[in-house]
């Protein structure tokens, strides 16, 4: 019987661990500051950003020069093969795209907005009467890894994401994922930038990464139960076979 009993509390105390609900819960910090609170966020183009513009006008066939398909040509026949598909545009190391007609020009560090407005400068008059111009980045993408269930690389369709969104497509942070010290990895001015976001806080409502931006990394990290259980695991066989031994004989003598 007491070796039962001690079979039994020895097994209660290395399966179970106290989590408490202030080291999980989001958004208990803090109180929130309105004012700081925006839906609002900029898209800044960056190299490597494949771009597909399109310019649109009531003069339909002014604007078929800067609307070049993307199409694959047979071999034998040189016939079209499948569907034409949508010019894309590649930003390259100088920043630059090579579009048609107007040539090379400048996208990279510009925001959406100024963007549009230097093709609308460089289009009208000239080109095409007030021309209507759309630009989306195709290979809008971020990247979660570290401890939650799902890791990954997703692609933003919208180019609109958060952090909480990028946290849900990656199936949220596993139990022992430390929450109060998310990290996001964002390239700026051809440099590597590191944000701290704790996700216990509100204050996260606020924070300049709250909205990622395309090739943004968000890495969590493992609390430190996590990690001492990690670095016991090869240890815990050889332990219990020991541990039960003991209990044995223990048992044993007390008879």
């Amino acid at each position: 019987m007491i070796r039962v009993k001690i079979t039994i509390l020895f097994l209660i105390l290395i399966t179970t661990s106290c989590v408490s609900n202030k080291d999980i819960a989001y958004f208990q910090f803090d109180e929130i500051e309105q004012s700081k609170v925006s839906n609002q966020f900029e898209t800044i183009f960056k190299p490597d950003d494949l771009l597909q513009i399109t310019v649109s006008s009531d003069d339909i066939e002014a604007t078929k020069p800067f609307n070049l398909p993307a199409v694959t040509y047979a071999t034998t026949t040189n016939s079209v093969v499948g569907t034409p598909q949508q010019q894309s545009y590649l930003i390259d190391s100088k920043g630059e795209i090579d579009f048609p007609v107007l040539g090379k020009l400048k996208l990279g560090g510009l925001s959406r907005e100024d963007a549009l407005q230097l093709l609308k400068e460089k289009l009208s008059p000239d080109y095409v009467a007030d021309p209507t111009i759309n630009i989306r980045i195709a290979n809008f993408k971020i990247t979660v890894y570290g401890d939650v269930k799902n890791p990954g690389t997703f692609t933003i369709p919208n180019e609109r994401v958060s952090i909480l969104d990028a946290i849900g497509l990656a199936g949220d942070l596993n139990i022992s994922g430390k929450r109060d010290n998310v990290l996001v990895v964002r390239e700026e001015n051809n440099k590597k930038v590191k944000y701290r976001v704790n996700l216990l806080s509100n204050k996260t409502l606020t924070s300049p990464v709250f909205y990622l931006q395309q090739n943004d990394v968000v890495y969590v990290e493992h609390n430190k139960a996590r990690i001492q259980s990690a670095s016991s695991n090869s240890n815990t066989t050889l332990f219990i076979s020991v541990t039960s031994l003991i209990i044995t004989l223990v048992s044993i003598l007390t008879r």
